[in-house]
């Protein structure tokens, strides 16, 4: 199975040399799931062809804002709702989850209530999953027909479905714990309040549940689709 990997932005210029680009991180998640990947670097304005020039999607996460005027940004929109009625299944993760959501209605902005930063609990389906976050934008309001299946106290529309084909994330299962602790001594500093990023760095040594999340978007992009 082709997945095509919508890269909505780069990892920071001071990580490079120790981390790999985000595409890289989504093949190492679904390592072992026997896909092929082509990365469509949208952020450079780099769209594939059409909709159908991958058998699922999943768009990555970015440093920009969903709301942002750039001008790759309606394109990506516009991909969106396509590979929506493709019937396709499409993922989206942090950013990839907002920009899904406003593409298709909803509405992302900057969280009045700050910052989650590293391990973080969502309620999912009953059970509780431990997954590292990076983010203050957040989707709050829903388009219609979006269904919740995960969230927390702090981040309400936390995991969402749109039909049988759509499924997101805010937080980042592709993350591990070295490079939330890069972005805390890079991009963080002088923009995430101290006391948060000292809590988030004693409790990055935790488990967390990446795998299992990796896992579930794996069967999600294989389920057989009618």
């Amino acid at each position: 199975m082709k997945i095509g990997i919508l890269l909505t932005g780069h990892r920071p210029d001071a990580l490079q040399n120790e981390f790999s680009e985000y595409d890289a991180m989504f093949r190492d998640l679904l390592d072992g799931n026997g896909f092929t990947y082509e990365t469509f670097a949208v952020v450079d304005g780099q769209f594939p062809k059409d909709e159908f020039q991958a058998e699922g999607w999943i768009i990555t996460g970015s440093r920009h804002g969903a709301y942002e005027d750039h001008p790759w940004i309606p394109p990506l929109e516009t991909l969106i709702r396509d590979i929506q009625k493709s019937g396709r299944p499409l993922i989206g993760v942090c950013f990839g989850h907002q920009i899904i959501a406003q593409a298709l209605g909803g509405k992302v902005e900057k969280f009045k209530g700050g910052w989650a930063v590293g391990r973080t609990d969502y309620d999912y389906d009953g059970q509780t999953l431990t997954l590292n976050a990076w983010h203050q934008d957040q989707v709050v309001a829903l388009p219609e027909g979006a269904r919740v299946l995960g969230s927390n106290a702090f981040c309400e529309n936390a995991m969402v479905a749109y039909g049988d084909n759509i499924w997101t994330v805010q937080a980042h299962p592709e993350y591990d714990d070295g490079f939330i602790q890069g972005l805390m001594d890079t991009r963080g500093k002088g923009v995430v309040p101290d006391d948060l990023m000292q809590a988030a760095a004693n409790r990055l040594p935790a488990a967390n549940d990446n795998p299992k999340i990796g896992q579930l978007m794996a069967e999600f992009l294989k389920k057989e689709r009618a």
